[in-house]
């Protein structure tokens, strides 16, 4: 496969999920022919000095790709600067983009996913994001991959053509949402997605991911998902900057590679019931919601 994507990987202060996500990407069958690039952000206090000087030792002795490049930043920009600036520099650079974060594990087979995602919707203007993650969906029949109205964070990755119609601009986005888009966005409000817009106003969350998201909304966007995740996210343990203690998101990954795409650009209404179901009931019942509530307090 010729033109494969660069991979932007963004660590901060976890040295074992950093590892252990360097680890999976070294797995992958693409990986000795791709780029990788580290974006490594400076401690935001003291004590996380020592933790991020571990990470850099791990960093700078990563191998197994076709090239890997550190870029370690003596001050704190903070997750969404950072990933904002990283991306938007190998956007330039390449044209398209691969993202992960350090406390991913993936497939052998995503990166093969993403090159493939980026190679075949090259063009197709209202596709404007690839994601590799996908809730753990009960439905059957579901296709190998779908196009869905959200865009999930957890390993993702799109194009020049996409990414120029980010608005980090909180305002400018909120303003053009009335209550019917305030629904939809939200999953017909089965998901708090909206609620993130208005705690990031606040400054109550950093999310450079829900602005990305609202900006692919409205624009009309769509993203392409996997119905089976191609990756998991092992940072709910409490360790991560934005990461609660939670494992209703936890996922067992797909081992086969996703070799079915879709031939119509519009959103599947199947997966979009499958989805609504799962967030609807993601939390469980109220017993479910004291138990997990308990454990968080414990664990904390």
């Amino acid at each position: 496969m010729q033109n494969l994507a660069p991979i932007a990987l963004f660590v901060y202060n976890r040295p074992q999920h950093t590892a252990r996500t360097l680890k999976f990407l070294q797995q992958n069958l693409l990986a000795a022919d791709s780029r990788l690039y580290i974006f490594s952000d400076g401690a935001k206090r003291p004590e996380d000095e020592q933790k991020v000087i571990e990470v850099r030792e791990i960093i700078r002795n990563a191998e197994g790709f076709k090239s890997v490049k550190v870029i370690e930043r003596q001050d704190n920009a903070g997750l969404a600067n950072s990933v904002i600036a990283g991306v938007s520099q190998l956007i330039n650079d390449y044209g398209h983009v691969i993202v992960f974060e350090d406390d991913l594990i993936t497939s052998p087979h995503t990166l093969t996913y993403f090159n493939d995602a980026l190679n075949r919707y090259k063009t197709a203007e209202k596709v404007m994001h690839v994601g590799a993650y996908m809730y753990p969906l009960k439905a059957d029949d579901l296709p190998q991959s779908f196009f869905y109205r959200a865009a999930t964070s957890w390993g993702w990755a799109t194009w020049a053509r996409a990414w120029k119609n980010f608005e980090p601009d909180i305002d400018t986005l909120i303003s053009q949402f009335d209550q019917q888009k305030k629904s939809a966005f939200a999953i017909d409000n089965t998901m708090n997605f909206w609620k993130q817009m208005q705690e990031f106003k606040k400054g109550k969350n950093n999310s450079w991911a829900i602005r990305w998201y609202a900006s692919i909304f409205l624009k009309g966007g769509l993203t392409l998902n996997p119905s089976q995740s191609l990756v998991n996210n092992i940072g709910h343990d409490g360790t991560g900057v934005h990461s609660g203690i939670n494992d209703i998101y936890n996922v067992i990954i797909n081992p086969k590679p996703v070799t079915e795409f879709p031939e119509v650009v519009e959103e599947n209404q199947m997966v979009y019931q499958a989805i609504k179901n799962f967030l609807a009931n993601r939390k469980g019942n109220l017993w479910d919601r004291i138990k997990r509530f308990l454990q968080e307090k414990i664990n904390k």
